[in-house]
């Protein structure tokens, strides 16, 4: 009987599964969607950022140690799961943030489709979008935004011209969100290290297999701006569409 009990005791301590405390060891939660049974996990690294990360989807594990995210809980990482394909089925969407400071803010997102596991969906780079479809310049005199039909001016004179860029800038400023069921990007254009005049927001589509600009807009008023304002972004002028679309 002694030995019965002894063989027991050696079968639960190798064979049955260790506690989730004991299996996320070294990892903590950094956000989640309890109602749709979703935590995403990652290490704490000495330099301020998450690493390693660990991603629970409706108890199936994922393991993405090439992500990084700031340890600033104002940038923590966020996670939607709805329908932005209308597909009639819901998908998975990560934002991170990598980096951000004054003027500042580094986000790449992550967006997946279910199928027998979660499949990667690429997502078009918003500056290469920007890149394609606008045009610019800047001079002591004004900065010109050129999109489809339409320029923006901007007056510049009453800027020491030593302080102004060679061209407008974009990129230090990339924010993913899902407003009204749509993956949009805001991505802030700047004349000076220090000098913004607006966002350039763009709203993805699914098409060929991932998804690409649906339409791109130059906004200058932050209270038209979805990104600020909770009015939903398809009151917001006429869209600037792209050449496929014309």
């Amino acid at each position: 009987m002694k030995r019965f009990v002894i063989l027991i005791l050696v079968f639960i301590f190798f064979v049955v599964p260790k506690s989730l405390s004991a299996t996320n060891e070294g990892y903590e939660v950094v956000t989640k969607l309890p109602k749709e049974d979703i935590v995403l996990y990652a290490k704490k690294m000495n330099d301020g950022l998450y690493r390693d990360f660990k991603l629970d989807f409706k108890g199936e594990t994922y393991f993405r140690p090439f992500w990084i995210n700031v340890t600033n809980t104002t940038y923590a990482p966020k996670i939607f799961y709805q329908d932005i394909n209308e597909d009639g089925k819901k998908e998975l969407i990560i934002t991170l943030t990598k980096g951000y400071g004054s003027g500042v803010r580094n986000e790449e997102v992550y967006v997946y489709n279910y199928t027998n596991g979660l499949i990667d969906v690429i997502v078009d780079n918003p500056l290469a979008i920007i890149n394609k479809n606008v045009k610019t310049k800047l001079t002591p005199e004004k900065a010109e935004i050129t999109l489809g039909d339409k320029v923006f001016i901007v007056d510049t004179k009453s800027i020491e011209s030593t302080h102004l860029f060679e061209d407008l800038g974009f990129g230090s400023v990339i924010d993913y969100e899902v407003i009204n069921k749509n993956l949009m990007v805001r991505v802030s254009v700047q004349i000076t290290p220090a000098m913004f005049v607006g966002d350039f927001v763009i709203t993805y589509e699914y098409r060929d297999k991932m998804y690409q600009a649906k339409a791109i807009e130059f906004i200058t008023d932050s209270n038209k701006n979805p990104f600020y304002s909770p009015v939903k972004h398809k009151r917001y002028g006429a869209l600037v569409k792209q050449d496929h679309q014309k």
